[in-house]
């Protein structure tokens, strides 16, 4: 069956991202930034890696986002990225090996909880529309550690986004917070 890939710029002038027409995971996203731990736990993002110029493979729920390193020519990699999704997709291959996808498990106390649901249900799909994600790291003293993943992971409005709207958020709906920072 043949697949619908559309090509979508990010805020992050290293990173496309690659919508298509099917399900690639359940729920949440997996980050790939070497080739060995893709071998291990997905197929597609193993191909995709072993494109020349590909620095980082993050797969979401129904995209691909690719981000290329400095020697790679978005040209270049834009056509064998598209060609090998569809190669891939389109012979019904699998996306992940058989266990490798685990989804995030919520764990910690209250506070924890708080700021997983806020992350999970505003901030998650907000960043996923442009092709990024945010994982939560843990909480001390005041302080919320997050990771930044696809096209937020070096993205020049990282930054921003981070302090002005995701410590924002959740300093208004957690007064414990105080700050929030990348790890």
């Amino acid at each position: 069956m043949a697949v619908h890939i559309q090509l979508e710029w990010t805020p992050n002038p290293s990173t496309l991202k690659y919508v298509v027409d099917q399900r690639l995971l359940p729920s949440g996203a997996m980050n790939f930034t070497t080739l060995d731990a893709a071998v291990e736990k997905s197929p597609l993002a193993a191909k995709l890696m072993g494109i020349i110029g590909v620095k980082a493979v993050m797969l979401g729920g129904n995209f691909v986002t690719v981000t290329k390193g400095a020697e790679g020519e978005w040209d270049e990699l834009n056509d064998s990225v598209m060609t090998t999704l569809d190669a891939h997709l389109t012979a019904g291959e699998a996306v992940v090996n058989p266990g490798a996808f685990q989804a995030a498990v919520g764990a910690g106390g209250d506070i924890e909880k708080r700021i997983q649901e806020i992350l999970e249900n505003e901030i998650r799909p907000a960043v996923a529309m442009d092709g990024g994600d945010i994982i939560f790291d843990r909480f001390e003293a005041g302080v919320v550690y997050l990771q930044m993943r696809g096209s937020c992971a070096g993205c020049p409005s990282s930054t921003m986004t981070l302090k002005m709207g995701i410590e924002s958020r959740l300093r208004e709906a957690i007064p414990e917070v105080a700050e929030v920072v990348s790890v």
